[in-house]
């Protein structure tokens, strides 16, 4: 998650092609994440 919330411009495709993927939750939050997923 490090490193991708801003000043995109500056950084190669291939950097930002790197930085999208999968995020992990951690176990107590699955609760309130699911609640917040429309189609959950």
């Amino acid at each position: 998650m490090a490193f991708k919330r801003h000043i995109l411009t500056k950084k190669t495709t291939k950097n930002k092609r790197q930085l999208r993927g999968t995020r992990n939750i951690n176990a107590a939050d699955v609760t309130s994440v699911y609640r917040m997923m429309p189609s959950a």
